[in-house]
């Protein structure tokens, strides 16, 4: 179950348009996975590995 309440002290909200055949693809790479990850988690998971850092940052 995702956790709720406050947000990390440590993170800034980061906002953006993109264009729907990006959130299509994003949705398709969510459905792939187990837990099927929100949007926002699906795009950090991404940057993640990406950027080949931890999830703690």
């Amino acid at each position: 179950m995702p956790r709720v309440g406050r947000p990390k002290t440590d993170t800034e909200p980061v906002t953006l348009r993109l264009p729907r055949q990006m959130i299509e693809t994003l949705d398709d790479l969510r459905r792939q996975e187990k837990d099927i990850p929100s949007r926002p988690e699906m795009i950090r998971r991404i940057l993640v590995s990406h950027l080949k850092i931890d999830d703690e940052g």
